[in-house]
């Protein structure tokens, strides 16, 4: 009897192990905000995404969106979340009629791209014009943030918004309506930092934002002149002391605040560039960021934590080389970034160049040095690519707006893998989403799930 009931109790503690197991593996699979975890391309999980693939071969499904964004996906649980617009400069040819523009919020089905809801949302207007440099950006670049239970998204001058996962809205709160000046748009990311939702409301009123999870009452606004040039999303760094920073860098400086309640608590001198387009990374209490602009650029490193002007005490290393919009991503004592088609490598120990080359299309095949000791290129603004790197299992994914997917084996040489690409896809914007052993890529027109389909 004894040894029945004792092996009762031991099948049920094997079954309630097995679920904890499972629910750590959905929990590490989920790539709940922009560039996944805190914000730094690399996959939790870890589990290997093939490198080649075409209509044919590793693609488990293929969903059509209901317009175009250059937000990325996010992976929660059996949910894929993504945003989108329509009705008002679709075409870039004949943008149509403002009034007619909504943003939506699209939840699939994470095994078969099934859409399972869609929710437009009516846009707040005047918006900024479709046209010019706002046509590379358009009206959905804010990725969403997830906490499980529910879903928040950006939306601009139309607002915060909060939905359940079943699609039902829950509160939007506006954090501004101001027009962008020079026509280029939003696109800062909301993060998740306890019961708030932080928003960086850049162009809409030049600041920082946080928002009551539950209501979306705001708790705290921090206004600065420095917010109006900056696009990238804000990290959160936890130190040694208990303490979490907000980090975020803006034109010329890196701040770190207090997200409980939006001060500023440091700063240091940062990459000189007059608009902050990346967003920084964070790894080990160690902050970096790399960008370019008219007043210069080049790269950064410095350690999160103390008070007041940090720059003497905090900063490791700065370096020359350049990037523009895309977020560097840091692996192994590494800091990878692509910019106009040139992939780059420094030291985290230094910042000190291990490689810089160029990518090349299908048709081609990789330069083995055909720009080692350049200064970069492609830095131009019409038609940049935005989009950043991730990470898995060794190996480095990069998504051209031109439509090709690089895949590059991350370490000290430079080896380009395979590239890949989808004949009917439209323009890569976003940056790919790594959940489970897929690929997520978002185009202008479809999401693509890729993965093993052996």
């Amino acid at each position: 009897m004894r040894c029945r009931h004792h092996g009762r109790h031991l099948g049920l503690g094997l079954a309630m192990l097995f679920v904890f197991f499972l629910a750590s593996a959905v929990e590490a699979a989920d790539w709940s905000r922009f560039r996944g975890p805190n914000g730094s391309g690399v996959s939790a999980d870890g589990a290997p995404v093939p490198s080649q693939w075409s209509a044919e071969k590793n693609l488990k499904w293929k969903a059509e969106l209901p317009g175009p964004g250059a937000s990325s996906p996010i992976v929660v649980g059996e949910r894929v979340f993504v945003t989108c617009w329509s009705g008002y400069g679709v075409d870039r040819r004949d943008p149509g009629d403002m009034k007619d523009l909504k943003r939506h919020l699209v939840c699939l089905d994470r095994q078969s791209g099934k859409i399972n809801w869609d929710r437009a949302i009516d846009a707040v207007l005047p918006e900024d014009e479709f046209r010019g440099m706002f046509a590379e950006n358009g009206y959905a670049t804010h990725t969403p943030a997830s906490d499980g239970d529910g879903v928040f998204v950006f939306f601009g001058k139309s607002g915060v918004l909060a939905f359940d996962n079943d699609g039902k809205q829950l509160w939007q709160a506006s954090v501004g309506s101001d027009l962008d000046g020079r026509g280029w748009g939003s696109a800062s990311s909301p993060i998740l930092y306890k019961n708030l939702v932080i928003v960086t409301a850049s162009v809409e009123n030049h600041s920082l934002v946080a928002l009551n999870k539950e209501t979306g009452e705001k708790v705290w606004e921090q206004e600065a002149e420095g917010f109006g040039s900056t696009w990238g999303t804000p990290v959160l760094v936890d130190l040694p002391d208990g303490r979490s920073d907000l980090v975020i860098g803006v034109p010329f400086e890196i701040w770190g605040l207090n997200p409980d309640n939006g001060k500023l608590v440091w700063y240091c001198e940062g990459v000189p560039c007059g608009a902050m387009c990346a967003s920084v990374v964070a790894h080990d209490g160690v902050v970096y960021a790399a960008e370019s602009g008219r007043e210069g650029g080049g790269t950064i490193a410095v350690r999160a934590g103390g008070k007041g002007d940090v720059t003497d005490t905090h900063v490791l290393w700065k370096g020359q080389d350049r990037s523009r919009i895309g977020t560097p991503l840091v692996h192994d004592g590494h800091l990878y970034w692509v910019s106009g088609k040139i992939a780059s490598c420094v030291r985290t120990s230094d910042g000190k160049r291990v490689y810089q080359d160029r990518l090349t299309g299908s048709s081609g095949s990789a330069g083995q040095g055909a720009s080692r000791g350049g200064r970069g290129g492609g830095r131009g603004i019409g038609g940049q690519d935005y989009s950043s790197p991730v990470y898995t299992d060794g190996k480095i994914y990069y998504a051209a707006r031109s439509g090709e997917v690089f895949v590059l084996q991350a370490g000290p040489e430079f080896k380009l893998l395979a590239t890949n690409r989808f004949a009917d896809e439209g323009q890569l914007i976003a940056t790919p989403a790594i959940s489970d052993g897929n690929l997520l890529i978002r185009s202008s027109t479809h999401l693509y799930c890729v993965g093993a389909t052996d």
